[in-house]
């Protein structure tokens, strides 16, 4: 109990601004995650970024009394969870996939038609990038949550609070506006 006090306790702390522990939080928490983020194809400045990304919005979720400990070391495996969920989303990432590793450069072919299909894919991707900036917000989040974090229709069916057919009508539309302003760019 007295391990819950402190959770308790560091949290009213972080409320507060306390410098002397947001600093211990910060430095005690990093070597956890950089570790994993390096097992994990990532850098030592990625790590660095992940983290410090992750430490933010969990302070503003204390801030907000989004986050109440429920055990002795509730808030070091929340900032562990959040860092580890934002490193994930980056790897599902078009930067992260857009990146040519030095295993991969060596592999790569000279072959001209291969060039100019990669050159029609990227301008491809261009337009469909592009096109998705004009879309709404819900039709973004919709689709980034289906196609980039894997979310089954029920689960976005939840998110916001529609029935799944719902969803799928929703997504169906958001595909063909996505589609209609790619094929404007032409």
């Amino acid at each position: 109990m007295t391990e819950f006090k402190n959770q308790l306790q560091l949290v009213s702390a972080i409320e507060s601004n306390n410098e002397a522990v947001l600093k211990k939080l910060y430095q005690g928490n990093y070597p956890r995650v950089e570790a994993y983020i390096l097992k994990n194809s990532g850098t030592m400045p990625q790590a660095k970024d992940i983290y410090q990304e992750a430490f933010l919005a969990v302070w503003q979720n204390i801030k907000k009394g989004a986050f109440q400990p429920q055990n002795e070391s509730a808030l070091q495996g929340y900032l562990f969870q959040i860092a580890k969920n934002k490193w994930t989303d980056f790897l599902r990432s078009a930067s992260f996939k857009k990146t040519v590793h030095t295993d991969d450069f060596f592999s790569l072919t000279e072959e001209t038609s291969g060039i100019e299909e990669a050159t029609t894919k990227e301008a491809q991707l261009q337009q469909a990038m592009k096109a998705f900036t004009k879309l709404g917000k819900e039709c973004k989040q919709l689709l980034s949550a289906f196609y980039f974090q894997h979310q089954s229709l029920r689960e976005i069916a939840e998110t916001f609070k529609i029935g799944e057919a719902s969803a799928r009508n929703k997504k169906y539309r958001c595909m063909q506006q996505l589609k209609e302003w790619a094929n404007q760019e032409q």
